[in-house]
């Protein structure tokens, strides 16, 4: 593990930053995590309290003399997004993030950095223990739980708990961009049963991979056109069984909602005789599809190698509407926003295509930010489905976070932000799905603004924090909450 991050600055942020990559914070583990936030505000000898949603609530009395300005939510979420390179051995669930310098940037050593949304976590923590160098009003640093897979501890956030007035979201990942709105999302999950069908006569096995795709946040990159493992692998299947007869065994693509799928894995049988001009046509398919994607992803593997004999395969009635399902199935940017230029609207990610236990298994994160457009993609797949004799469920709405331009608060950051740095934010929405809508529908009269440092490639092996954004970031946060203007 490579510590030199501890020398980097400002050291209270990043020797927080560190003590998080020592400790497991998978979504749906946060136990370890949530209980040293909680010790954490304990030992600053603040008033901590851990919800029944599993959010982690630490408040701070003001400065002296900044008793009447208006009270501060600081919120982040604990959790992290587990991916990692096909050769890397980690265990996300008692192995620490391995940090390496990279130039101006610190990412890990073949997994997901963490840094969505810990440097978020780490600078509320250093704003916790400051003492007189940092001035503030009354403070309430808000820890949710689950935000990655499902939002659930923002959810579950109730009524009447939270005090403040102002909300600062730290979950975004552009320097020099404030975020007054966001996209609402919901989960859709497609099933299909089969029967094991036994192969007699003379077969053939094969292993047929997809790999090296760069992934992703589904909503941050959907509009950069990256391949989609199961879109990918469905197409070579498609090919494979009209042209060759190919049977399908078992396949595993994709492993979260929230990330585009960078990998896909399919045990399939090949009539014996149909063997050879299979893995001809395969080669030439292959070539073609990373041809189409070489200047997106360079590093894109498509790979058919002889494996063992199937015992038996998904029949073959399944089999065909999993494939004309999954080929018509929408993926990727649906419309662009009429209302912010660059902003995606509506997007669809084909994230999980899973067998097992005589059930397919395929998941979906639909994101909008018009909620009307959001229904009507979820009747669209659904539809599509229903026609391939699947069952459909959706669930795990969440809304999304209309724009307020004409914020108080945002005219303020507006103004920190120019000052400081000699440079004007611009104001954006995000095609994700910030906890600020959630929190938003509970507490509608909160005002809220979304900032962070400048994050590449999350919820991917690639994730990368900007080391001198981080600098700007505390910077503006520390100057933020000192001209927090009086009730």
């Amino acid at each position: 593990m490579n510590n030199d991050i501890l020398q980097l600055t400002p050291r209270e942020v990043w020797n927080n930053f560190h003590l998080l990559t020592q400790i497991p914070r998978v979504s749906g583990n946060e136990e370890k995590i949530r209980e040293f936030i909680s010790s954490f505000g304990k030992k600053l000898e603040l008033e901590s309290l851990v919800d029944d949603a599993g959010n982690v609530i630490i408040r701070k009395p003001a400065s002296p003399g900044m008793e009447h300005c208006k009270g501060v939510i600081l919120q982040c979420h604990l959790d992290m997004v587990p991916q990692k390179n096909l050769d890397k051995q980690h265990d996300f669930a008692t192995d620490p993030i391995e940090t390496i310098l990279d130039g101006d940037w610190v990412r890990a050593d073949g997994t997901t950095l963490g840094a969505d949304n810990g440097l978020g976590v780490a600078a509320t923590m250093a704003v916790l223990e400051s003492r007189e160098q940092l001035l503030h009003g009354p403070l309430e640093a808000l820890f949710t739980s689950n935000e990655e897979n499902g939002m659930t501890g923002a959810f579950g956030l109730k009524p009447g708990l939270l005090k403040g007035e102002i909300l600062l979201n730290m979950d975004s990942e552009d320097d020099g961009e404030l975020f007054i709105g966001c996209a609402g999302g919901s989960n859709g999950t497609m099933s299909f049963s089969y029967r094991e069908q036994p192969l007699q006569g003379e077969w053939k096995g094969f292993m047929i991979e997809v790999t090296g795709l760069k992934g992703g946040h589904s909503g941050v990159d959907i509009h950069l056109g990256r391949g989609n493992a199961n879109k990918i692998m469905n197409r070579l299947l498609y090919h494979g069984h009209f042209h060759h007869g190919l049977l399908l065994a078992s396949i595993n693509g994709g492993s979260l909602h929230n990330a585009i799928p960078r990998e896909s894995f399919v045990h399939a049988a090949l009539p014996g005789s149909m063997a050879l001009e299979f893995l001809d046509s395969f080669t030439v398919i292959a070539a073609t599809i990373q041809d189409e994607l070489s200047a997106v992803e360079p590093t894109l593997k498509i790979e058919a190698v002889p494996a063992a004999v199937p015992e038996s395969v998904i029949e073959e009635r399944i089999f065909v509407q999993l494939l004309n399902a999954l080929y018509a199935c929408p993926n990727g940017v649906m419309r662009m926003s009429n209302d912010m230029a660059g902003l995606v609207e509506t997007s669809n990610n084909l994230a999980i295509v899973q067998s097992g236990n005589g059930i397919i298994i395929i998941k979906t994160l639909l994101r909008s930010s018009v909620d009307s457009a959001k229904v009507d993609l979820e009747i669209m797949i659904k539809s599509l489905f229903d026609l391939a004799g699947a069952d459909s469920v959706f669930d795990g709405r969440y809304p999304g976070w209309k724009p307020d331009h004409a914020s108080p608060i945002l005219k303020i950051m507006q103004e920190i932000y120019h000052k400081k740095f000699a440079e004007i934010p611009e104001i954006r929405a995000v095609h994700a799905g910030l906890e600020c809508g959630i929190i938003g529908s509970t507490y509608p009269e909160l005002k809220m603004i979304s900032f962070g440092p400048t994050i590449r490639f999350p919820h991917s092996p690639d994730e990368k924090v900007n080391i001198p954004s981080v600098r700007k970031f505390w910077d503006f946060l520390v100057e933020t909450l000192k001209n927090i203007p009086v009730k």
